[in-house]
């Protein structure tokens, strides 16, 4: 039988601003004085408080939780999907050993979903700030700060809260590709003081989820081996390096991603993160006057990252650079010196054509060729028009990659195009460049302040990033940085430039993030999504398909303004799962 756990259900804060925007509210809980605080807690009828809550609220340390008491989770799930959801616990005393003991879930027809496919792990709060001003330099002080829930931490099996504290717990059940169908119960509790149970219903419905590294969905966050380096204290490049990096990248790979991110010349965005960007590719030009060019770091590199299973393509950043200073050593002058000619001169040409001819080759050998591109992060027209003629001219069949805005004049240039989230592909563009097997993605940054992926962003815009994405029929999402660390990133998530959260996407660990997860969601809607309209049109079912095709018409960027991504995503989760 399971023990009553008391919870005292606080009215819920309503916000209101002049411009009503619903989205943009939900970034920063409201703020308490230390008396009105005091009130709230007081007023809870039990020292500790233990529920379940949405994987979609962010819960505030010092403030009780708002949410609607619940001692049972019920979730439904394809097999392969890993489903999730928050346990709160809150206390109005000290708590020491604070542990989460699960059990395995077994149906009516005996079936177990063995305890090894759940985990759990204390969510631990990171500095955050708030949107205003989007992109730009900023300092600390000039923005409203407060801690926020977002680290997902494995690594630790108890934990202990001061009084007056709320603590997050995040449960993750991975749902075997050989489970039976069918619905499962069990229990887990939470020793805190006393033993509190809460109850799991899963639903295994009898359709399966493919594997990520199978998914549709093109999933692109830029990778940044040299901050794995720092966090860790390891010499770059070094095999310690390799090994700790490999973790990351196998994270990354089971949430889909399908890209190697490669630098060839140093500092491809002009140093804008707190780490260095070192190229893979050594440039020396030799006494004669000719090039040479040291592919070894490269090939180690690509060969590694795709034995952590990304190998779909390799984006090499670039050949038009935020700032025109290309390294490189120069054995008459016996030091490294940089090329800093425009691009399209006859100087850059030059530069350029004898190394883009050694790469092209370099490439063939290593079979690599037909999967790479070289990349462009929203450059002038002219300089991108020059960097594709030069490309061209080299061999035809070179594969250009662009984040951009939407350049309708370059486009059919563009094998793998990444659109700002204010563009949308022309209806009949879209379907010709699918047709051709180009992609054609959208992306978010410091700009947008929604949907988006900041440390105080709602968590559940994530999860709509995958719906919009299926909504407008594209193929994939881009976030520029994976792990661009911050000097702190465990505790401070702020940046000199940019709202919190925006340089990277997991923590050192490595960790996850209640960010991530949710983008994980979000993909595994969108296979859903796209597996059910093939089974729907398979089968003639045009009253399903069209009951579909009309809740995904309603995700649209303008609307966040009057409803959260939560509520849109929540109104139609239940169309994947019946």
């Amino acid at each position: 039988m399971l023990k009553t756990c008391f919870f005292l259900l606080l009215p819920l804060v309503v916000l209101k601003s002049i411009a009503q925007d619903v989205s943009l509210d939900l970034q920063k809980a409201p703020k308490l004085t230390a008396g009105q605080l005091a009130r709230q807690w007081n007023s809870l009828p039990a020292d500790v408080m233990v529920s379940f809550a949405s994987s979609g609220t962010r819960l505030v340390r010092e403030a009780p939780p708002v949410v609607n008491p619940s001692l049972t989770w019920k979730a439904t799930g394809w097999k392969n999907e890993q489903l999730h959801t928050q346990i709160v616990i809150a206390g109005k005393k000290d708590l020491e050993n604070i542990t989460v003991v699960t059990g395995d879930l077994k149906s009516s027809q005996g079936a177990i979903l063995k305890k090894e496919h759940i985990t759990t792990g204390f969510v631990q709060y990171v500095m955050t700030d708030e949107f205003r001003n989007g992109c730009g330099y900023r300092k600390p002080a000039d923005f409203d700060s407060s801690l926020v829930a977002d680290i997902i931490n494995t690594g630790i099996t108890t934990t202990a809260i001061q009084k007056n504290t709320t603590q997050p717990v995040w449960l993750t059940i991975r749902i075997p590709e050989t489970q039976p169908a069918g619905e499962y119960r069990g229990r887990l509790t939470v020793k805190a003081g006393k033993d509190y149970e809460l109850a799991l219903v899963v639903t295994v419905i009898d359709r399966t989820l493919p594997a990520p590294k199978d998914w549709k969905f093109q999933l692109d966050y830029w990778q940044h081996p040299a901050a794995i380096a720092r966090v860790h204290g390891l010499e770059l490049w070094s095999q310690a390096h390799f090994d700790a990096m490999r973790r990351y990248h196998t994270m990354l790979a089971r949430a889909g991603q399908k890209i190697i991110t490669a630098g060839i010349v140093d500092e491809p965005w002009g140093h804008q993160t707190y780490d260095d960007y070192p190229g893979l590719i050594r440039w020396t030009k030799k006494k004669d006057g000719t090039w040479a060019y040291d592919y070894s770091l490269f090939d180690r590199y690509i060969a590694f990252v795709m034995s952590c299973g990304i190998s779909k393509q390799i984006n090499c950043y670039s050949m038009v650079p935020w700032k025109i200073a290309f390294k490189y050593h120069d054995e008459a002058l016996q030091k490294d010196t940089v090329f800093t000619g425009a691009i399209g001169s006859a100087g850059y040409n030059e530069y350029w054509s004898a190394m883009l001819v050694d790469f092209t080759a370099h490439l063939k050998k290593k079979g690599w060729f037909a999967i790479t591109a070289i990349a462009m992060d929203e450059r002038p027209m002219k300089d991108m028009q020059a960097v594709i003629r030069l490309l061209k001219s080299i061999d035809p069949a070179w594969k250009i990659s662009l984040a951009g805005e939407w350049h309708p004049e370059i486009q059919k240039d563009i094998d793998d195009y990444c659109i700002a989230s204010k563009w949308k592909f022309p209806d009949a563009v879209l379907k010709e460049r699918q047709a051709l097997g180009k992609s054609s993605t959208w992306y978010t940054c410091c700009t947008e302040k929604y949907p988006n992926m900041f440390t105080f962003s709602p968590p559940d815009e994530a999860v709509w990033t995958g719906w919009y994405t299926a909504a407008t029929r594209m193929d994939g999402f881009l976030r520029w940085a994976y792990n661009s660390w911050t000097q702190s990133p465990l505790t401070d998530s702020r940046f000199r430039a940019w709202p919190a959260g925006d340089t990277y996407q997991v923590y050192p660990g490595p960790l996850s993030s209640v960010r991530f997860e949710k983008l994980i969601e979000g993909i595994q809607d969108f296979e859903k999504i796209n597996e059910l309209r093939r089974w729907y049109l398979a089968k003639n079912d045009t009253g399903k398909l069209k009951e579909l095709e009309a809740a995904l018409q309603t995700f649209t960027i303008e609307k966040l303004s009057q409803q959260s991504a939560q509520q849109m995503v929540e109104k139609y989760k239940h169309l994947l799962n019946r």
